[in-house]
């Protein structure tokens, strides 16, 4: 049996499923600097070592998917960045650095995300354009050796149809996040409606995506404490796996704020909550770093 189906076997059977944290905050945490107007996608050619080390990282406190650091190495990215030459290497190192820091730490059994995003910084590309590009960016990663691929911060009904489409093409498993509310506050809006981030609702979202091909479907990018009330949608409208992974802190001027961000007893705290709930797949996004996934792997059998 294959590292992917017998983790969904395991999910299937009720198991709680560790993955990383914040991979694109730890590279800034830990002095990559940043490239204009990709975030911090560069590390996987100017700092592979730190890279592979925040990957090794997470597995050896008990990560069970890794996720690359591929957020910002979308082709329309690089190109508003002057980096397009560097979508091939910066895509295929993301992932044989993951790889590669499963290998170093002899567990074979730890999954190997490949991380894809349509967020841009500058202008967005068409929704053909964006098909085009992300089925080179799925191709890659599959070449390269993910075991599945990862949509993440999905905002927008339309954009995120369009990617499942193109990343559905190279024949890999496919998980999608919503990223829920405005960057301003809660996701609930006055109309009692929970919502993503570009005002659809999160509903509509779910009515748009088959549990038969993203079996996994989480609540992304969104700050912690205003998880439940997108987990409240999918109690009652999806029948697939559900999963968490928060942010804290908070994103100025380019820079994440690391200032304010919970503490590793209170985000597993948060976690305990999702879990009971009935939310098997959990590890965070921005901020949320090794600290918090060790507290997290460490109490997961409350």
């Amino acid at each position: 049996m294959g590292r992917y189906d017998d983790l969904m076997n395991r999910l299937d059977e009720g198991e709680t499923i560790i993955i990383d944290g914040g991979t694109g905050t730890e590279c800034e945490r830990r002095g990559i600097p940043q490239v204009d107007l990709a975030w911090n996608s560069g590390g996987a050619l100017s700092h592979p070592d730190i890279i592979r080390q925040i990957h090794r990282d997470y597995i050896d406190l008990g990560a069970q998917v890794v996720i690359s650091n591929t957020f910002a190495t979308g082709r329309n990215i690089l190109v508003d960045a002057g980096r397009a030459h560097d979508f091939d290497p910066y895509n295929r190192r993301g992932v044989e650095l993951a790889i590669e820091a499963r290998g170093d730490s002899g567990a074979d059994h730890v999954l190997v995300a490949g991380g894809i995003s349509y967020w841009s910084w500058a202008t967005p590309p068409t929704l053909e354009r964006l098909h085009e590009n992300t089925v080179d960016q799925a191709r890659i990663m599959a070449d390269a050796g993910a075991d599945l691929l990862m949509l993440e911060m999905m905002v927008g009904i339309e954009r995120m149809e369009v990617v499942l489409d193109a990343s559905a093409t190279v024949g890999l498993p496919v998980w999608v996040g919503l990223t829920c509310g405005t960057e301003e506050g809660d996701p609930i809006g006055d109309d009692g409606v929970a919502r993503l981030r570009e005002g659809d609702t999160v509903e509509d979202a779910l009515k748009a995506l088959d549990p038969a091909v993203t079996p996994v479907v989480s609540v992304m990018h969104t700050d912690a404490g205003l998880i439940d009330g997108c987990l409240d949608v999918l109690d009652q409208h999806w029948t697939g796996h559900v999963g968490a992974y928060a942010h804290s802190g908070d994103y100025v001027d380019g820079t994440w704020i690391f200032n304010g961000v919970m503490s590793p007893e209170r985000y597993a705290e948060a976690a305990k909550g999702w879990i009971d709930r009935g939310v098997r797949v959990i590890g965070g996004c921005c901020g949320i770093g090794p600290e918090h996934i060790d507290r997290i792997a460490t109490d997961t059998h409350w």
